[in-house]
C-alpha cells in the first residue's frame, strides 16, 4: 500500500491495521479508552511544534493528530455506531450552521453579536441532540442543567479552571476587579504557609491547589492562557539550566558537582544571554 494525499488512502490504512487475523496485534488490541491519552499527547505536540515555529513538524504533527480521528472513527464504524463520514457532516454542518454571518442571510461582523449567535444556536443544538437520542432510543447524555456542566474533566487542570471560572463570571460571580484576584492571591500563599507551618502535608496540597486556582483566574483576568504562560515558562527554564550545564561543561563539570550558590550565578547570567526573557 502506498502513501498518497487522498484521505482515503489513510481510511483504507487503518482498515487493514484493524482487520483480524491480517492486521496489527497492537492496533487490533486498542479501544477508544485505550488510544485516549494518544490523542491527547498528539495535541499537545501540535501545540509544541506551534509554539516553536516549526512548521515542518507541524505538518507531521497534525498527520499524527488526523490519524487519532481516523483511529477513533474505524472502531466507531466496526461497532456500527458511525464513520469518518458522519464525522466530517457531523463538524461541517456545526460550522456551516454556527456561521450564519459567512454561509447564511445573517450579514453582522460585530463580534459580540457573533458570540451570542453562536451561543444560541448551540442551545439549539443540544436540543435538537436530546431529542435524536430519545428518538434512537440512547440514554440521555449526562444532566447539564447546572452553570459549571458541560466543562469537559478530562481537560488540563488550568484550562478547566478558566473554563470553570468563565461559566460563573457569566452569572456573575467573579471579582469585579483584577487587584482582588491578587489579594485572593495573597490570602491563598497565606494559607500555603500555615499548612507548612502546621506539618499538615495533605491540608498543604489542597492549599496550593487554591493557589493555583486563584493564579488561573489572575490569568483570566488579563486574558493569558494559563496553559500557553507556563508552556513558555517551561521553555524559558529548560534553557537556562542548559545555559548552567553547558557553561559548567566547558570546565568539565556537571551541576552535580556545582553548589547551588554557584549555579545560581550562573542562571542570572543565563538571564543576560536572553534579557527580554
Amino acid at each position: 500500500m502506498t502513501p498518497s494525499r487522498d484521505i482515503s488512502r489513510l481510511l483504507e490504512i487503518m482498515a487493514a491495521l484493524r482487520t483480524p487475523v491480517t492486521g496489527c496485534p497492537w492496533d487490533l488490541k486498542q479501544d477508544f479508552a485505550s488510544i485516549a491519552p494518544y490523542t491527547i499527547e498528539e495535541a499537545y505536540e501540535v501545540a509544541d511544534a506551534i509554539a516553536r515555529g516549526d512548521l515542518d513538524d507541524l505538518c507531521y504533527e497534525l498527520g499524527d493528530l488526523l490519524l487519532q480521528v481516523v483511529f477513533h472513527a474505524r472502531m466507531a464504524q466496526e461497532q456500527g455506531a458511525f464513520d469518518f463520514g458522519d464525522v466530517v457532516n457531523a463538524v461541517t454542518t456545526k460550522m456551516v450552521r454556527r456561521h450564519p454571518h459567512v454561509f447564511g442571510d445573517a450579514r453582522g461582523r460585530d463580534v459580540a453579536a457573533v458570540n451570542a449567535a453562536w451561543e444560541a444556536i448551540k442551545a439549539e443544538e443540544k436540543a435538537e441532540r436530546v431529542e435524536r437520542r430519545r428518538r434512537h432510543g440512547l440514554p440521555p447524555e449526562p444532566e447539564q442543567g447546572r452553570t459549571l456542566d458541560g466543562v469537559p474533566a478530562g481537560a488540563p487542570a488550568l484550562t478547566r479552571a478558566v473554563k470553570l471560572q468563565n461559566k460563573a463570571a457569566k452569572v456573575g460571580f467573579d471579582w469585579p476587579h483584577v487587584r482582588l484576584v491578587l489579594d485572593k492571591i495573597r490570602e491563598e500563599i497565606a494559607e500555603v504557609e500555615a499548612e507548612i507551618d502546621s506539618g499538615d502535608r495533605e491540608a498543604a496540597a489542597g492549599e496550593v491547589g487554591d493557589l493555583l486556582f486563584a493564579l488561573a483566574n489572575l490569568a483570566r483576568h488579563l486574558d493569558v492562557d494559563p496553559e500557553a504562560a507556563l508552556r513558555g515558562t517551561n521553555e524559558k527554564f529548560v534553557r537556562r539550566f542548559a545555559h548552567i550545564e553547558d557553561t559548567l561543561a566547558e570546565n568539565g563539570r556537571r551541576p552535580a558537582d556545582a553548589s547551588l550558590d554557584e549555579m545560581e550565578a550562573l542562571w542570572q547570567a543565563a538571564k543576560t544571554v536572553a534579557p527580554k526573557e
